[in-house]
C-alpha cells in the first residue's frame, strides 16, 4: 500500500487532485491506516493509470467515472483502444506542428501559405476519442436503458422481476447440460430477448461481455448463483456460444 504523497509523486499529479478524485468517487483508496492516512493498493494504481489515459485524451472526469463504472468496461481492451486513439492524436499533433513550421516559414518570407493551410490540423467541433469510447463501451445503449427503467411503474417492475426470476430458474434447472445444447441455447435466447425487450439494445457482443461480467464481478455471481451453484458460469458459457453462433 502507498500513501497519498507517494502516489502523487509517482503519477506526477498533486495530492489535492487525488483528494478530489476520492471526494467525487472516481478513485477511492482501498484502505485507511490507523492514523487516518489514505492507502492506495496496486489495483488503485491501475485505476489511476486508466484515469490519466482518459484525461490525456480530453475526457471530462464525469465521463471517465461513467466509463469505469460501466459493467461492460474491459481494462485490457481499453488500453488497446487508448493506444489507437493516442496514435491518432499524435498524427493530429504532427499536422499542427507542420502548420506551425509552415507559418514560421511564411512569416520569414520563405513560402506562401493559403488560408486553408493556416488551419490544417485544427478541429474543435467534437471529441473523436469520446465518440469512439461511447461506441466501444456502449454508453448510448446504457443511457437508453437507464431512461427506460426510470419510466417503468412499480407494477411493471414487479412483472419484469417475476419474468427475470422465471428465466433464471429455467436456466438453473438445465445448468447440468452442455452450454451449446439446443435446450440451453433456447433458454439463453429467451434471456437475450428479455434484455432487449425491456432494458435497451444489446448487440450479441454486448451480451457476451455481460455474461463474462457475471463471472468476473463476484457481486453478480453471488446474486445469480442464488438460483443454483454454478449458474453464473453456465450462463456466461451459454451466452458466449450464443454470440459466436450469431456472428457465424
Amino acid at each position: 500500500a502507498m500513501q497519498v504523497k507517494e502516489v502523487a509523486d509517482l503519477a506526477g499529479i498533486s495530492i489535492r487532485t487525488l483528494h478530489y478524485y476520492d471526494k467525487i468517487g472516481l478513485l477511492t483508496p482501498d484502505s485507511i491506516s490507523e492514523t487516518g492516512y489514505r492507502l492506495y493498493s496496486t489495483k488503485n494504481l491501475d485505476t489511476l493509470q486508466q484515469i490519466l489515459f482518459f484525461k490525456e485524451l480530453g475526457f471530462a472526469l464525469g465521463k471517465i467515472k461513467e466509463i469505469l463504472e460501466n459493467p461492460l468496461f474491459d481494462r485490457k481492451r481499453a488500453l488497446v483502444h487508448h493506444r489507437e486513439m493516442l496514435l491518432k492524436k499524435r498524427a493530429r499533433l504532427n499536422r499542427i506542428l507542420e502548420t506551425i513550421d509552415k507559418t514560421i516559414q511564411h512569416m520569414n518570407g520563405e513560402i506562401e501559405l493559403t488560408n486553408e493551410e493556416k488551419f490544417k490540423g485544427f478541429d474543435f467541433t467534437y471529441n473523436p476519442y469520446e465518440e469512439e469510447a461511447r461506441k466501444l463501451w456502449g454508453d448510448e445503449p446504457v443511457d437508453r436503458s437507464n431512461t427506460k427503467i426510470s419510466g417503468i411503474s412499480e407494477d411493471k417492475q414487479k412483472i419484469l422481476a417475476d419474468k427475470m426470476e422465471f428465466i433464471y430458474k429455467r436456466l438453473a434447472s438445465i445448468r447440468h447440460l452442455q452450454p451449446e445444447s439446443e435446450e440451453a441455447q433456447g433458454a439463453i435466447e429467451a434471456w437475450y430477448d428479455f434484455l432487449n425487450d425491456n432494458f435497451g439494445t444489446y448487440s450479441p457482443e454486448m451480451f457476451k461481455a455481460l455474461g463474462q461480467m457475471y463471472v468476473d464481478d463476484k457481486r453478480f455471481t453471488k446474486s445469480i448463483d442464488r438460483f443454483g451453484d454454478g449458474l453464473a458460469t453456465f450462463m456466461r458459457d451459454a451466452m458466449s456460444v450464443f454470440t459466436d453462433k450469431a456472428n457465424s
